[in-house]
């Protein structure tokens, strides 16, 4: 049996990580001094109504080497000889360090341990496939290969409705030019290297989203795994009405942005992750 393992920052639906048994190890949320552990004791939509009263804003913390430990050895108890975990990139994060330092500290199953170089769907995507994969009975060697040829194809783009949190959170990146001019755009960035790179800006709320139902529709039928992305934006369902004549929603993945990349996304997040087409 191959496991799969992932962290909180791939925003899977527990729904699909329950019926495709895929074990995924939290990050921690700190608000000031309060601490909460993704997924746990802290919900998508409890992060998003701190985030919008509290003075302080969040910061996240990779978890520790024992939380995978614990991911590990739970899927050992129920049969997996090897495991794949599949990270957030990481340029972003200390978790795949973590990860990997937990794979010395297990006995009797073998361990693989791969950088997706993505985040929030492009990473959830990867998560999803891979676990399918597993249960149709693949193998550890096939899941890699497939990870390792479909990690430059994953596009994941992001309309932010302000710059504030990325710029707290010391992720900025290549958006680092737009910190003159933040207040007066909404910022538009490309994170499909697994590091934020900016991609333009836009002057109002429409126009940014404007630009990712534009993204939709270049990359046209061809496209994979489409998924767009929100952190409880109140306009979602306006963008999907706006891209309902283009694409089939039914073939469409709507997943909200959990806490860690909520962080640094921050409050309106709007984005999408698919898989390029080779084609």
């Amino acid at each position: 049996m191959l496991g799969i393992v992932t962290d909180s920052a791939s925003d899977l639906d527990s729904a699909d990580t329950e019926r495709l048994g895929i074990e995924v190890v939290p990050l921690s949320i700190r608000f000031g001094s309060q601490e909460f552990t993704d997924g746990v004791d802290l919900t998508i939509d409890d992060f998003y109504s701190k985030l919008s009263t509290s003075e302080d804003l969040p910061e996240t913390a990779a978890p520790s080497p024992g939380a995978f430990v614990e991911a590990y050895e739970r899927l050992k108890a129920k049969g997996a000889t090897e495991i794949v975990v599949i990270n957030l990139s990481s340029a972003l994060s200390a978790t795949m360090q973590s990860a990997i330092t937990a794979v010395d500290l297990v006995e009797g199953v073998e361990v693989h341990v791969i950088d997706s170089q993505s985040i929030t769907g492009g990473l959830g995507n990867m998560v999803l496939a891979a676990a399918e994969s597993a249960a149709a009975g693949a193998s550890a060697a096939d899941v890699l290969a497939n990870i390792e040829a479909t990690r430059s194809r994953t596009r994941v783009f992001g309309a932010l409705d302000t710059l504030e949190n990325l710029k707290k959170g010391g992720r900025i990146g290549g958006a680092q030019a737009m910190l003159g001019t933040m207040l007066a755009v909404k910022p538009l960035l490309d994170l499909s290297s697994g590091e934020v790179v900016e991609a333009g800006k836009q002057r109002t709320r429409k126009k940014a989203m404007a630009w990712v139902r534009d993204l939709i529709i270049e990359a046209g039928d061809n496209a994979e795994q489409m998924t767009v992305l929100h952190g409880n934006a109140p306009d979602i369902d306006e963008f999907l009405d706006m891209i309902k004549d283009d694409v089939d929603l039914d073939k469409i993945r709507v997943s909200k942005i959990g806490p860690v990349i909520g962080t640094h996304g921050g409050p309106r997040v709007l984005g999408i992750a698919y898989l390029e087409g080779s084609a």
